[in-house]
C-alpha cells in the first residue's frame, strides 16, 4: 500500500513561565494609562503590583513606606512634571531605577532627562519596550548593590587589616619597652631587699623600703600586662581545673569587686580540663570583675559561668575560632553597658573611658592577649544600660590536671 506524504510536526511547548513579580510605583495622572502599563508587563511575563501617586507628597510618602522595584513616570502631567519626580526620587532613593515614559516623542527631551538621572526614556507609542527595559534595570540594580556590598566589605577587610597592623607595632614596641623596664624593677626589688635585711629592727626607713617595693611590684604587674598583650610574655602553661581555679581566687575576687556585689559562679557538669598559665587565667578574671565592679558603680551583680561546648564549623559567631571542644568561661556584669560606638575597641591598648590616672587602657588588652596565647577567642556582647557579657572560648585537653602539657 503506498505511503501518503510525510507531514511535518511541530512540538509546541505549551508550558507557560512563571511570571515575574515586580512592585510598580507609577507617577501618572491617569489611571488608564496606569492599566495600560500593568496590561503591557503582564502581557510580557511580569506579574506587577503597583501604586499610583501624582503628587511630590505622595510619591515621598510613597517611597518612605514602600518597597518598590522601579518607578515608572509620565513626563508632562499637569501640576507635577517628570522632572520634578526624578527629583524626589533621587533625593529620597537614588539607588532606584526611574523611567520616563512620554506620549510626546523628543530626542532633546530625552537626552535632558537621561542627563538628570532617568534609568531610560520610552514613547507610549513603543510599550513593547517596557518589558526589557524594567528587566534590565532591576538586574542592574541588583548588581550595583551588590558591587557595593563587595567594595564596603573589602574596605572594612582593609581597615581590620591597618588595625591588626597597628595593634602588631605597638605590641612589639610595648613588648621591647616592657622587658627592659622589668630588668629595672628587679634591680629596684633586689636591691630593696638588701637592704631591707641589713636594717635593724624598728627602723623608720623600712616603711619607705616597703613602700619602694610596692610600687615595684605594681609596675611589675603593669610591664606583665604589657608582656601579655605583645604575646611576648613566657607562659607557664599546665593543665588546668577551670572549676578548681576559680574557686581557688573566690575570695580575692569578692575582695575585689567589695561586699555590695553579689558574686554568682555556676559549673557546667563534667567540665573539661583546658591548658594555660593559671596565674595570667587568674589574673584574666581579676581583670574581668574590676572592670565589671567599675561598670556597676560598685552595685550589682557578677556572674561567672563555665560549660562545655562544641564549636560546629557552621558557627560563624565564634569566627575566628577553630571547630572543635572547648571549655567556655562567661562573664557577665548588671553594669551600665558598653556604648555600641566603642564596642570594637575596648580590646585596643591604652583604650580607655575612664578618668585620667584612673585606668592604663592595658586589662582588656592583657585579657585578650593572655586568652589567644591559650589558643582560645574572646568575644563580648553589650547593650547600654543591660551590662555586658565577656566569652572566652578556651580549648579543651584530655590530660589531666596539675601536669604540664605533653604539647
Amino acid at each position: 500500500m503506498p505511503r501518503g506524504p510525510s507531514r511535518s510536526r511541530t512540538r509546541v511547548d505549551t508550558r507557560r513561565q512563571t511570571p515575574k513579580a515586580v512592585n510598580v510605583l507609577v507617577v501618572e495622572d491617569s489611571e488608564d494609562d496606569v492599566l495600560l502599563l500593568m496590561h503591557e508587563l503582564r502581557r510580557q511575563g511580569f506579574e506587577p503590583a503597583g501604586r499610583r501617586v501624582d503628587s511630590a507628597p505622595a510619591l515621598a510618602e510613597a517611597l518612605d513606606t514602600g518597597r518598590w522595584d522601579i518607578v515608572i513616570s509620565d513626563h508632562n502631567m499637569p501640576g507635577f512634571s517628570g522632572d520634578e519626580a526624578l527629583r524626589v526620587v533621587k533625593e529620597r532613593a537614588p539607588d532606584l531605577p526611574f523611567i520616563v515614559v512620554s506620549g510626546t516623542r523628543g530626542e532633546d527631551q530625552a537626552v535632558e532627562v537621561m542627563r538628570a538621572g532617568a534609568s531610560d526614556f520610552i514613547v507610549k507609542s513603543r510599550l513593547h519596550r517596557l518589558a526589557a527595559v524594567v528587566e534590565r534595570e532591576i538586574a542592574e540594580t541588583v548588581l550595583r548593590r551588590e558591587q557595593r556590598r563587595m567594595a564596603d566589605a573589602l574596605e572594612e577587610s582593609q581597615e581590620q587589616l591597618r588595625r591588626s597592623r597597628q595593634l602588631e607595632a605597638v605590641g612589639r614596641l610595648a613588648g621591647g619597652v616592657a622587658h627592659d623596664f622589668n630588668n629595672l624593677i628587679a634591680s629596684i626589688l633586689t636591691y630593696a631587699d638588701i637592704v631591707m635585711k641589713n636594717l635593724p629592727p624598728g627602723d623608720r626607713s623600712r616603711a619607705d623600703l616597703e613602700e619602694i617595693k610596692h610600687a615595684g611590684t605594681r609596675a611589675a604587674h603593669l610591664t606583665g600586662e604589657l608582656l601579655a598583650f605583645s604575646r611576648q610574655q613566657v607562659l607557664k602553661r599546665t593543665v588546668i581545673d577551670l572549676r578548681e581555679a576559680i574557686e581557688g581566687i573566690r575570695r580575692l575576687l569578692h575582695g575585689l569587686v567589695g561586699p555590695t556585689i553579689a558574686i554568682e559562679v555556676h559549673h557546667g557538669p563534667g567540665l573539661w580540663n583546658i591548658k594555660a598559665d593559671l596565674t595570667q587565667i587568674e589574673q584574666v578574671l581579676m581583670n574581668l570583675a574590676a572592670n565589671a565592679r567599675d561598670a556597676m558603680s560598685g552595685r550589682g551583680r557578677l556572674l561567672i559561668r563555665t560549660s562545655n561546648v562544641q564549636v560546629p564549623s557552621t558557627d560563624v559567631r565564634l569566627q575566628p575560632s577553630t571547630p572543635g571542644a572547648y571549655v567556655r568561661l562567661e562573664v557577665t556584669d548588671t553594669g551600665e553597658g558598653i556604648a555600641p560606638e566603642i564596642l570594637d575597641k575596648i580590646f585596643d591598648p591604652f583604650f580607655t573611658t575612664k578618668e585620667e590616672g584612673k585606668g592604663t587602657g592595658l586589662g582588656l588588652a592583657m585579657v585578650h592577649g593572655v586568652v589567644q596565647q591559650s589558643g582560645g577567642s574572646i568575644f563580648v556582647e553589650s547593650h547600654p544600660g543591660r551590662g555586658a557579657t565577656f566569652t572566652m572560648y578556651l580549648p579543651r585537653t584530655t590530660e589531666p590536671a596539675g601536669q604540664t602539657p605533653s604539647q
